[in-house]
């Protein structure tokens, strides 16, 4: 798994992105009071079962494997 260059600064923007998705659909309404780690785990589930990503391999699942799923999709959106 090669890191992107400003990898952090992706999963910030993978967060702002994946909430605003999510809230249009109306599906999950965010509470400021959830971790960062929540959010990504719930963008990252909502956007696998929209079929917008590919999954990663249930026993690759992890907080960093999501992290980085995210910023590429993130850096891939106009």
């Amino acid at each position: 798994m090669k890191k992107l260059k400003n990898e952090k600064e992706w999963v910030k923007k993978a967060i702002t992105l994946g909430m605003a998705y999510g809230e249009k659909r109306g599906v999950v309404e965010f509470e400021p009071t959830d971790s960062a780690a929540l959010k990504l785990e719930y963008i990252y589930r909502l956007l696998v079962h929209d079929k917008v990503i590919q999954p990663l391999p249930e026993d690759q699942v992890s907080q960093q494997s999501i992290q980085h799923k995210l910023a590429i999709w993130a850096s891939k959106q106009p």
